[in-house]
This record gives structure tokens, C-alpha cells and sequence, in this order.
């Protein structure tokens, strides 16, 4: 009978045991269908977003025009306009750019107009009711701010095998990248004659992404070029507000007064000469006491140097023709444009475009004709020694060589 017992009991015992883990397992299996189903409920709720509609700004289209195609009412169109309008005229927009207008994720209420207005700023102009800087304001506020990208570093150099830009093209390098190059050693080099085959070229520079996606080349950082032998070395740096711009190794400007060339990636077709030199095509004898650089019709021209626009218009035999002062010693003059980008008057700053390459005047073909004038002489621009910019200050060389320190080891040098 004891035994009988001891049996039932230990009989008992399992079953309770048994039981139990049935019971945890049946609990836990529906946890785990519940966290399941729950987690599926959760994959199938997709949280709205904001909808981006981008309208492409084309050929003679209007701020107005556009905002009506995308079905902007005339109301809503002309207060934001107005709400830009102290910040950025509207009216100004660019052909082949975009506005990007945001709308509420749950319903079509306009949120945002975007547009960039050039590589580096972007305007936006925004409903107070989604902006988180509104405070008390009412309406649409607009403000230009940085364009967000997110910067990566490149390296990449080649050898010049026929030009600096087929070089860059060979060795897989952004041709506006070899580009921002070529102007950053614009006042050491002129790329319309100064480049050998065998030059060798390395840099450092900024890449910009924006959401991820590669949008365009930035600052150059940093780099060499060794042109028939000899290398040219410069270096970003920024010593204070006043003085901040490219470096040679020893922290000297390489900025000077005037550029190098007018133009960019063009050959000279005439150079100076103080002798006659007969020009068969249009029966003129005499010097050539300026340099023809060869272009294509439309080639943009840009100031070298800054100054005052104290002549445009036409002249006889320079066609449409362009002169700078740029201080009491020197003015250059811009011949034979296509058409003309200043006013009289008009304070421009060194490498901005004045004018466009062309074929007027007395002229043999599509050319720019540069003429500097020192002293109300003329003289070879290529021959003229110009003083550099300001030098690193003493108290600043040990921060700029231990800045550069690091370039110079990715540069090998």
C-alpha cells in the first residue's frame, strides 16, 4: 500500500510537472505569436512623410509661372515672394536649377519652398506653423542658410600626357575638380601655355554629398604641380579673416595681383611683338603690343585683377571692347568680345566674367585680345613681375606648418 503510494504520488509530481511545462510552453509560444503579430503590425504602419514636389526652372519660365504650373494659387504665390523678397528676389531665379516645395505628410498644405541659389547657400522660406525658429511669427519666414553637405577627402593626381585635363579624364578625376585645380595655381601658371608633357600633378580636395548621393567637388585642399621640372606647391589656409586663401610651403601668397591669363584652358595665338607684324586678311601692318588668346565664340573672359570698369562699348578695330583700372599704375583692356557683362562704372573683383570671347572688330577669327597698361604704356603681360599678397604673419608660421604638415605627408612630399 506504501508503494502504492510512493507511485501515485511520484505519478502526481510529473504530471504537475508535465502540465507546467505544457503550460509555459503554450504561454510562451503565445507571447510569442503576440510579440510576432505585433511586430507585424508594426511593419505594416508606414509613417507618413513629407511629399517633395522639384519643378525644373526652364527657358524664359518666371517665379510666377512656375509656382501657378505647380499649382501654387496667385495668393499663396505672392506672399511667399513678398516674405523672400527682403532676403532674395524671387524673380531672379535661374534656369536650370529647381524649386523644391515640401508639403505636410498628412495632408497638402505647402510647408516649405526651397531653392539653391548657388553651391554653397541655399534660400528657404517656410510656413511659421512648421518652423521651429518662428517664436511669435505668423506667416511665411524666409532665410539663406549653408547648404548641408557632408564633405569627404579626396586624393588623385596623374601625369600630362597632351593637357591637364585630358589627364584628369584618364585617371577618373572630376573635370570640375581639375578645374578648381587649374584656378587655385592660376597666378603661377598659365594652363594656356605653360603645361609640358611629363608634368606631374597630385592634389588634395573636398568632396560634397548631399543625402548620401556625390553632388560636386569643393575647396582644394591642398597640392603640387611640377611644370617642365619645377614644382609649384600650395596649401589652403586661413590666417585670420583678412588674410586667408592659398600658401606656398614657405607660407608665402601665392594670390598676386593680377591672374595669370584672362581667359582659362585656351592657347595663345598672337603673342607680343614690338615690330610689324602683317595681318593679311585685313590689309594692317604694324606691333602687336598685346596677347590674342584663341577661343571658341561665348568662352566667358574674367577681369585678372580687381578694379573699375572705365570703358565698354564699341571701338574701332577692337570691336566690343572692355578696359579695367585697376590703381593708378595699371588698366587691361578686353577686345573683340561677343558681348559685354559690365557697366560702366562698374567695381569688379579679379576673376569675375565681363565678357564673352568673339569675333568682332578687326579680327581674323574668334579671339580675346589683352592689352595691359602700365603707366599708360603698353606692356607684355607675360613679362610684368607682380608683387605676391600678404605673407603668413611670424606669430602664425608654426600654426601653418603644423597644418600643412599633414598634407604634405599625404602629398609625399
Amino acid at each position: 500500500m506504501k508503494n502504492i503510494l510512493i507511485k501515485f504520488s511520484l505519478f502526481a509530481v510529473a504530471a504537475i510537472l508535465i502540465s507546467g511545462i505544457f503550460y509555459f510552453k503554450n504561454k510562451n509560444t503565445e507571447q510569442a505569436d503576440a510579440s510576432l503579430s505585433q511586430d507585424q503590425n508594426k511593419e505594416e504602419i508606414k509613417i507618413p512623410q513629407d511629399r517633395s514636389l522639384l519643378v525644373d526652372i526652364g527657358d524664359k519660365a518666371t517665379y510666377g509661372e512656375l509656382m501657378e504650373e505647380a499649382g501654387i494659387g496667385c495668393s499663396l504665390a505672392y506672399e511667399i515672394y513678398n516674405a523672400a523678397s527682403s532676403t532674395y528676389d524671387l524673380a531672379k531665379i535661374r534656369v536650370g536649377r529647381q524649386l523644391e516645395l515640401v508639403y505636410e505628410k498628412d495632408s497638402d498644405i505647402l510647408k516649405r519652398l526651397t531653392y539653391k541659389i548657388d553651391s554653397e547657400d541655399r534660400l528657404m522660406v517656410e510656413n511659421s506653423a512648421y518652423y521651429e525658429n518662428a517664436g511669435t511669427s505668423t506667416g511665411w519666414i524666409a532665410h539663406i542658410e549653408p547648404i548641408p553637405y557632408e564633405i569627404r577627402v579626396a586624393v588623385k593626381g596623374g601625369e600630362v600626357e597632351s593637357s591637364m585635363y585630358e589627364a584628369a579624364l584618364e585617371h577618373d578625376i572630376d573635370e570640375r575638380a581639375i578645374i578648381e585645380l587649374a584656378n587655385a595655381f592660376q597666378w603661377s601658371i598659365d594652363f594656356a601655355m605653360d603645361p609640358r608633357v611629363g608634368d606631374e600633378f597630385k592634389f588634395i580636395y573636398e568632396e560634397r554629398y548631399l543625402d548620401g548621393e556625390y553632388v560636386m567637388p569643393g575647396r582644394i585642399l591642398a597640392g603640387y604641380y611640377v611644370n617642365d621640372g619645377v614644382r609649384h606647391e600650395l596649401y589652403y589656409f586661413e590666417e585670420n579673416e583678412e588674410n586667408k586663401g592659398y600658401f606656398d610651403q614657405d607660407g608665402n601668397s601665392v594670390q598676386k595681383m593680377f591672374l595669370k591669363a584672362p581667359v582659362a584652358f585656351q592657347y595663345i595665338s598672337s603673342g607680343y611683338t614690338t615690330g610689324n607684324r602683317v595681318i593679311m586678311e585685313i590689309g594692317l601692318t604694324g606691333p602687336h603690343r598685346a596677347i590674342d588668346y584663341a577661343a571658341p565664340v561665348g568662352t566667358p573672359i574674367r577681369t585678372v585683377g580687381n578694379g573699375t570698369v572705365v570703358f565698354t562699348g564699341w571701338k574701332k578695330g577692337y570691336g566690343y571692347f572692355t578696359s579695367v583700372r585697376h590703381n593708378g599704375t595699371y588698366t587691361t583692356n578686353y577686345a573683340h568680345q561677343s558681348r559685354i557683362a559690365v557697366n560702366y562704372g562698374q567695381k569688379v573683383e579679379q576673376g569675375e566674367t565681363i565678357g564673352y570671347v568673339g569675333n568682332t572688330g578687326w579680327s581674323t577669327g574668334p579671339h580675346l585680345h589683352y592689352e595691359m597698361v602700365k603707366n599708360g604704356a603698353k606692356i607684355d603681360p607675360l613679362r610684368e613681375i607682380l608683387p605676391p599678397g600678404k605673407p603668413i604673419k611670424e606669430e602664425n608660421r608654426e600654426r601653418f606648418f603644423s597644418e600643412i604638415a599633414k598634407f604634405k605627408e599625404t602629398l609625399g612630399l
